[in-house]
This record gives structure tokens, sequence and C-alpha cells, in this order.
């Protein structure tokens, strides 16, 4: 009995230590609190992203199929002829995930508006907009949701859709960064054609994701009887999706010889190493699901992979710069007693 009254009390000092924490992350924020808030951004939007798209595999993406009612009579899941209780509770679900996109976006802006200086006590402008982004982010894709359903959802929209969060992810990383630096001019790590060459590398890891875009709006799992497809040939816009992911990780071995001959720092050379190997688990996959008739469960996977793909990517280009870190306050003022005295 005394061990489980221990476990209990560990238990107690455990949760109200995580409740303490909670609590200063807001009243009391520091660039390290702000950092993890910014991370939860990126790991909530990817994963809402990612149960997006098991909403649509699911063949969830009508059922509700009002806006922003799930059904004309009820903003919850209600009895409806055209869509059975699973679907209307899958796309119900990833509804309510919104709020916790948007609660994690609002903690990032309380924190940023809240947070300043450690010497000077000056709100950072830079921040804060990242941290607007968020919220501001998270608006957009709730109205733009009901379009997708308006439009029986109509690839375009749904492209559309995917697309701005993609956006979302990378203004968190952005922020995620931001927040461990100063707000001195970027120094570069690597040689300037190094730099070129990443960021030529982030634009082909888009323009990548936006051709496997038009192969998801092409092929199967359309989301609902009801939607319509992009009348492109499948076989067409496969091959062409397949070509561009070879120059990606074509790309991304060029950049991580050109990184290990220059001596770059390790970090940014173990990104790339990281950012390669993604990408070939990517293809593995890709290849496996064509193979297998595209099953859903692959198709799942891969959007998965293709969003820890944009993530180590915009890693990467992060590491190979940096901004002097903002002092800290009890660093300052014991110079400043000493000036006086």
């Amino acid at each position: 009995m005394n061990a489980v009254n221990q476990h209990a009390d560990r238990l107690r000092a455990y949760v109200a230590a995580l409740a303490i924490a909670f609590y200063r992350s807001f009243a009391f924020p520091t660039a390290e609190t702000l950092r993890r808030w910014a991370l939860a951004a990126v790991v909530v939007n990817a994963g809402i992203t990612v149960t997006g798209a098991a909403v649509r595999l699911s063949g969830s993406g009508l059922g509700c199929p009002t806006w922003p009612r799930c059904t004309p009579d009820s903003f919850v899941p209600a009895h409806n002829d055209a869509h059975g209780p699973v679907n209307m509770s899958i796309e119900f679900g990833n509804r309510l995930l919104t709020f916790l996109v948007l609660a994690v976006a609002v903690a990032c802006v309380i924190a940023a508006l809240r947070m300043g200086h450690r010497n000077g006590g000056e709100r950072r402008p830079v921040l804060v907009r990242l941290a607007l982004l968020q919220p501001a982010g998270v608006v957009v894709q709730a109205m733009w949701g009901g379009l997708v359903v308006r439009t029986l959802l109509n690839p375009v929209t749904v492209s559309v859709h995917f697309l701005f969060s993609i956006g979302m992810i990378a203004a968190a990383y952005a922020l995620f960064a931001r927040s461990a630096e100063g707000d001195e001019p970027a120094r570069r790590l690597v040689h300037r054609d190094i730099r070129t060459l990443g960021f030529a590398m982030v634009a082909a890891v888009l323009t990548l994701v936006v051709a496997g875009m038009v192969v998801t709006g092409t092929g199967p799992h359309s989301g609902d009887q009801a939607a319509s497809r992009f009348g492109f040939d499948i076989e067409t816009v496969v091959r062409l999706h397949s070509d561009l992911a070879y120059i990606v990780v074509g790309t991304t071995f060029a950049l991580l010889f050109a990184l290990h001959v220059s001596d770059a720092p390790g970090r940014a050379r173990r990104a790339a190493l990281g950012l390669l190997l993604v990408e070939l688990a990517q293809g593995v996959i890709g290849y496996v699901q064509y193979f297998l008739a595209v099953p859903a469960l692959l198709v799942g996977v891969h959007v998965l992979g293709s969003t820890l793909v944009w993530i180590a990517a915009l890693r990467v280009v992060y590491l190979m710069r940096t901004r002097d870190p903002i002092a800290p306050a009890t660093a300052e003022r014991p110079r400043v007693r000493q000036a006086v005295a």
C-alpha cells in the first residue's frame, strides 16, 4: 500500500511540475519555451496534414457534407442517409483537430508577445510576425476547407489545401529556428554557392510536392464518389513525378557531397545525410505503392514521407547559416553595476 501511495505522490508531483512549466511558458516565456511551442506547431501542422490525407483515403472527404456545420442541421455528426457514421466521425474528427492546431498557434503568439530581449526588454517583431502567421494560417485553412467541401472535393481546391499546410509548416519551422537566434544579419556557415545549391534543393522538393498533388488529384482515392478528378493521363503524371524525385535525390546528394568536401559544420552535413535517407525511403514507398496498385495505407505513409522530406529540407538550409543568440540579461547586469561603481 505504501508503494502505491508513493507512486501516486510521484505522479501528482510530475503532473504539478508539468502544470507549472505550462503556466511559465505563457507567464514568463523564454527563447527556449517559445522554441518548444514552435516545434509543437511544426508537429501539429504536419499531423493534421497527414490526418487530412487519411480522411480522403478512407473515403470520408464528404463525411460532413456541409460547412461549417457537419450536416445541414447539426454542427456534430448526425444521421445522414448519404454518409455512414464512420465516415462522418472521421471527417468530423479531423475538423476537431483544427482547434488543437489553433490552440498551439495562439500559444506561439502569446509567448512571442510576452517574450522580450533579455537585456533590453524589447519585443522582437520578427518573432511576433512569424507567430502571427500560425493563427492566421489556421483561419485561412478553415475557410478554404469550407470551399473544399462546397466544391465537392475538387482536386484544385484539395491541392491548394495541402499546399497551405506545407506553407504553415515552413512558417512554424522558421519560428522554431529564429527563436534561438538574435536579430543580427545571418552569417553563412558554408560557401555561397553551396547555400545557393541548398535553396535549389528546397525549390526542387517543393516542385516535387506540387507534382505529387497532381498525381493524387489524377489517381484513385478521391475522397468521395462525387469528387471530380484531373483529366491528365495517370501514367504521364506518375512518370513526371518520378523524374522530379530523381532530380531531388540527385540535388541532395550533390549538396551532401559539397558539404563534406568543403568541411562544412557537422550539423549541416548530418542534416543533409538525414534528408537523403528520408528521400530514399520515400522513393521505396512510392515504388512499392505503385506496383501494389496504390493501396490506401501506403498512400498515407507516402504523404507522411513527403511531409518529413519537406521538414528535413528546411532543416538543412537553416543549418547552413547562423545568427548570434540574444545575450542573457544576467550576463549584462554585472558589467553595468561595475561601470557605475
